[in-house]
């Protein structure tokens, strides 16, 4: 797919990104462009409904919205504010060790470096990424399940897994699209291109769709 088929899949996809609702992960980083509440709701976001994403890092940053504050809590604290988004257990943990590394090593400050977002226990690939993007306005891209998906269905690349696809993208996707293309993809893969059912006879970019691995 020609670099001229991109700029129109994105222009269309941004017209129809208006009807859709926003991400809270995204509202939240216009609105306050802080890494740190980036980083901290991406990770609650994790297999968990936006909704309720929101509200509990609403309640969260309600307690702590600073790594130093953060540290302050107890764990059993963080849990409970977290519930009932998926593995809050394990999600409490993980936002308590962060917090305590950023104090100790990174005077209380978020990385804006990709390879040190990644030394951070829990951080991966697809969080580093929103930090940089959402959290920093610096290019990044952010790569998970609709990214990847619906990248492969067009046949802009061909990958079996999003880290694979994120490396392609960094080859081939014009630099002017990677801060927007997560918030983009994921509100046009949530509501139209679907992982099962895509809604292929109202979507608009269907004439330049490859519809790889589409069945119905």
């Amino acid at each position: 797919m020609e670099d001229i088929n991109i700029k129109e899949i994105v222009k269309i996809v941004k017209k129809e990104y208006k009807r859709f609702k926003t991400p809270f992960v995204t509202v939240d980083a216009e609105r306050k462009r802080e890494p740190f509440r980036v980083l901290i709701s991406t990770i609650i976001s994790l297999r968990t409904k936006d909704s309720t994403t929101a509200d509990a890092s609403n309640r969260l940053f309600k307690l702590a919205s600073n790594p130093g504050d953060m540290l302050k809590l107890k764990i059993p604290q963080i849990e409970k504010v977290l519930y009932p988004a998926g593995f809050y257990r394990v999600k409490a943990k993980t936002i308590k060790n962060i917090s305590k590394e950023l104090v100790e090593n990174y005077d209380s400050k978020v990385p804006d470096d990709l390879d040190e977002l990644l030394k951070l226990k829990g951080v991966g690939r697809k969080t580093a990424n929103l930090v940089i993007t959402l959290g920093y306005n610096k290019p990044g891209i952010c790569v998970d399940t609709h990214v990847h998906r619906i990248f492969n269905r067009f046949g802009y690349i061909k990958t079996k897994a999003p880290d694979d696809s994120e490396m392609e993208l960094r080859k081939k996707l014009p630099k002017r699209y990677w801060i927007d293309i997560n918030s983009l993809l994921v509100a046009y893969g949530q509501n139209i291109c679907k992982p099962i059912g895509p809604k292929c006879d109202i979507c608009k970019i269907e004439d330049m769709c490859m519809k790889v691995g589409v069945k119905q």
